[in-house]
């Protein structure tokens, strides 16, 4: 087929749900798409997703099967799966290789074939949709677009229409895959305009960019908010200021990442952050070690719950330093999600064992394919941010997959779990958990310090406490020194008189004794599901 004068710009969108937005929006500003699966793990959760959303924009699918060339490679298994999903003959089904090359060029050939071209006027208005964007030291904010209608070059007026920013644009151009200037972009392309904007959070994923405010925007915009929050500390205390340098250069990238300022007595000053979902937490927690070279200290990710007072007045709880005073509030609630693993057969009841422990309901069981299962799950989102997915991949041998939805709120009954060591309540160890499950998670803490926490020379409680409820306990035996070891012989009396010193000097301590818990325990323990 000759290529000449035919574009094509893909987009390639992330699987996971934590970005379920950003694929929708890439989506909007497509005609079409390549549902890939990879022959090595079959059909996934995050498939069917991305699938449900695409038919909602009447997307023209085109099915294909990567790494064929690999010796995992499933691909009769895998094409009669899809083939039943989607409804088409195997044999319609392209067979690829990424690797190789094999069957590329006729898998493009069908793009420029099935794939309608995109419409557009380019004498109407300028309207196009933000689908992505990057920072850049010298033109600002470069923002990803789909113009849907009308025409803008370098130096046209420019408004983004949810900040209500006006500005004079200062490139434009096309991906080649560089990006490359251009005299003008028009209805139908895809391409970037450099704002010159260097604020975060004024270029958003899903706004539309106009000539002026006047203009309709395009439907669908969503402000993305944080679902999952941890507190991320520096491991020396001087280096705050380079950690919230850090912080600011990845939000330049990434307008859905939060931080705020918060301080811990006993760990200095540091910084809640919020994320779309754990996966998000892991590359920019990843990235702050890589790309900036930090040691920190982060916390188990976790959810935002709501209490309501006897008024009805709504307030988040980020963490356990905004637990309310007692008496005043009439119910909390705590976020749930729409669960979804897809497993084959064989693994159906170990992960019907883990999912017991989610304290939720299984709503319903789809067969599909000659071993597949997809379980849904109605569960409190606090189960499968932390760990959960880990499990999952432990228990199937790599073999399931999980894809979760927010559905909202639901009344639960929480309570404030502290921890106290040596009677000394130590706050970056609070946490709010399910009544339910405070006896279970506080054990597992005070067991876990019990390991981590150096011995002193007296004996240590450590204790977990609802209220003034102790609901666990553990002690740390202290460390022994041999005082009689300097005497040879003599009256036993004497030995005694030293023991009896140790004995009351030891009483002393553990009165007066102050613990100062090191950084590296907390490093443990906030590793620790």
């Amino acid at each position: 087929m000759d290529y000449e004068g035919y574009i094509l710009n893909l987009i390639d969108t992330p699987g996971h749900v934590d970005f379920s937005y950003e694929v929708s929006r890439s989506l909007v500003a497509a005609e079409g798409g390549i549902l890939l699966v990879d022959a090595t793990k079959g059909i996934q959760a995050q498939t069917l997703s991305n699938l449900e959303m695409a038919r909602k924009h009447n997307l023209v699918l085109i099915p294909a099967i990567n790494k064929i060339d690999s010796p995992q490679a499933q691909i009769k298994e895998t094409q009669k799966d899809v083939s039943e999903l989607l409804g088409v003959k195997e044999e319609e089904i392209f067979l690829i290789s990424a690797k190789r090359g094999d069957n590329v060029k006729e898998l493009l050939d069908a793009v420029i074939k099935r794939v309608p071209p995109p419409i557009g006027q380019a004498s109407h208005p300028f309207k196009a949709l933000i689908f992505d964007s990057k920072f850049d030291a010298y033109k600002g904010i470069i923002a990803y677009v789909r113009v849907m209608e009308g025409t803008i070059k370098t130096g046209d007026k420019f408004a983004l229409l949810r900040p209500q920013e006006l500005g004079e644009i200062k490139e434009v151009g096309f991906f080649k895959p560089q990006l490359t200037p251009s005299a003008e972009l028009k209805a139908g392309e895809i391409g970037y305009i450099a704002t010159g904007i260097k604020e975060t959070g004024k270029v958003r994923v899903g706004d539309t960019i106009a000539k002026d405010l006047t203009v309709s925007p395009l439907p669908g915009y969503l402000e993305p908010k944080p679902v999952v929050f941890a507190s991320v500390y520096p491991e020396n205390p001087d280096d705050f200021e380079n950690l919230k340098f850090s912080l600011e250069k990845l939000k330049l990238n990434d307008a859905s990442f939060t931080f705020e300022q918060e301080s811990k007595e006993s760990l200095g000053r540091g910084f809640r952050c919020g994320f779309l979902g754990s996966l998000h937490a892991e590359i920019i927690s990843e990235r702050l070690k890589r790309e900036f070279g930090m040691n920190l200290i982060i916390s188990s990710p976790s959810v935002v719950f709501k209490s309501i007072d006897q008024k009805g007045r709504e307030e988040f709880l980020y963490s356990p330093s905004e637990w309310p005073e007692s008496g005043t509030v009439k119910e909390f609630q705590e976020p749930w999600a729409m669960l979804e693993i897809i497993t084959p057969t064989q693994y159906m009841g170990r992960v019907f064992d883990l999912t017991k422990e989610l304290s939720g309901a299984q709503s319903e069981t789809k067969y599909f394919g000659a071993d597949k299962v997809m379980l849904l799950y109605e569960v409190p989102l606090k189960g499968i941010i932390s760990g959960f997915y880990d499990d999952l991949k432990g228990v199937t041998q790599g073999m399931a997959s999980m894809d979760y939805e927010i559905m909202g709120y639901k009344p639960a009954d929480l309570v404030r779990l502290d921890i106290l060591v040596a009677g000394k309540k130590e706050d970056a160890l609070s946490k709010i958990v399910r009544r339910d499950a405070a006896h279970k998670e506080g054990k597992r803490i005070v067991e876990k310090l019990k390991e981590v926490l150096p011995r002193q020379l007296f004996a240590v409680p450590l204790q977990a406490a609802v209220g003034a409820d102790i609901i666990a306990r553990e002690t740390i035996g202290s460390r022994g020194k041999d005082v009689i070891a300097s005497l040879y012989g003599g009256d036993y009396s004497r030995k005694r008189k030293l023991l009896e010193k140790q004995k009351k000097g030891k009483k002393m301590l553990k009165e007066k004794g102050r613990i100062e818990i090191p950084s590296k325990t907390f490093m443990e323990m906030f590793k620790s599901k």
